[in-house]
């Protein structure tokens, strides 16, 4: 079995070692629960825009959906947490300090 490595704040260190299965397994350790439809659209978002070019302002997240622009905090406590769930690398100490 492959061992999936994360750095010193929690995030994946290889993402191309994302599944599905660890976001789930990442949500529960988070708090987060049972990932909804929601979830997935936002985790697939974040993924998409990442390799397209990095990380989306929270609103724009929210805004894009059509979903109360508080929906990160409400879904996912954070947008660190979302991150992590969606298995993407550390955005860095200037990113992190706004998530």
């Amino acid at each position: 079995m492959e061992t999936i490595l994360f750095d010193r704040d929690g995030f994946l260190t290889f993402p191309e070692n994302w599944n599905e299965e660890l976001a789930r397994r990442i949500a529960a350790e988070n708090g987060v629960g049972e990932l909804s439809e929601e979830h997935w659209e936002i985790i697939r978002f974040l993924r998409k825009h990442y390799l397209e070019g990095g990380l989306p302002a929270v609103s724009h997240v929210c805004h894009v959906h059509h979903f109360d622009h508080h929906c990160i905090s409400d879904l996912f406590q954070s947008m660190k947490a979302a991150w992590h769930i969606a298995g993407l690398p550390n955005p860095g100490e200037e990113a992190n300090a706004y998530m």
